[in-house]
């Protein structure tokens, strides 16, 4: 189990890296230095797109196999010229959008999120994203129709990059960590629990969790970024 440690000092200037977290988490955990030496480090590349542009793509890709949600992704971005913004996406007409094989709900779903990011009820700009909290993020992202928990903390973790999210409700981390720690699957309220001692690195412990699904479970599990 791990060892309990004093967290990061207040007001440090550098802001760890995935990397040097996941090393710290291996030193204190047998487990994760076990996932360690078997996945290698962890892998949190940087965004392509913007704030928006991945969030357009989230809504667009759900429920969707990958070639198919590429297609009608690519039939969007084309449709706004190449500019995936909150002005472009509602300045088009809802046929045109339907036209690139978007669902009604999906339609729905994104001319809402291009509305509220304009009226401020979600914010994306980076400087105010980074004076919310997880949590005041969360509960923005899921007023959008068609963003969930889940979305919402994919974006958390591998848009904004930040390293103490912990999805509980991801079937992937669930059956990950059961498999890693010789448990039965967790529910999520008990996976909950289980993350405590990992503050404030639960990304990094979530991202191995996926993992140990695919090294343990021999089950393919697609990580949602890396």
């Amino acid at each position: 189990m791990v060892t309990q440690s004093a967290p990061p000092a207040a007001g440090r200037a550098r802001k760890i890296t995935h990397r040097e977290a996941a090393r710290q988490l291996a030193d204190r955990d047998p487990v994760l230095a076990r996932l360690v030496a078997d996945a290698g480090l962890p892998s949190f590349p940087a965004p392509t797109e913007t704030h928006f542009g991945t969030l357009v793509r989230a809504i667009t890709y759900q429920q969707l196999a990958g070639a198919a949600a590429r297609a009608i992704h690519g039939r969007l971005i084309a449709a706004v010229d190449g500019d995936v913004s909150p002005e472009r996406l509602l300045a088009l007409p809802e046929d045109a959008l339907r036209a690139a094989g978007l669902s009604g709900a999906k339609t729905a779903s994104l001319r809402d999120l291009a509305a509220k990011v304009l009226d401020g009820t979600v914010v994306l700009e980076s400087r105010r994203l980074a004076r919310l909290s997880d949590d005041e993020i969360v509960a923005q992202l899921s007023s959008v129709r068609g963003i969930g928990r889940w979305t919402a903390e994919m974006f958390l973790m591998f848009q904004l990059r930040r390293l103490d999210v912990w999805p509980t409700g991801d079937l992937g981390v669930r059956r990950g960590y059961g498999l890693a720690w010789g448990l039965a699957t967790p529910t999520p309220r008990q996976l909950e629990a289980l993350g405590e001692p990992y503050h404030p690195y639960r990304s990094i412990v979530a991202w191995y969790c996926w993992r140990a699904s695919e090294l343990y479970g021999k089950q393919a599990v697609a990580i949602p970024v890396g």
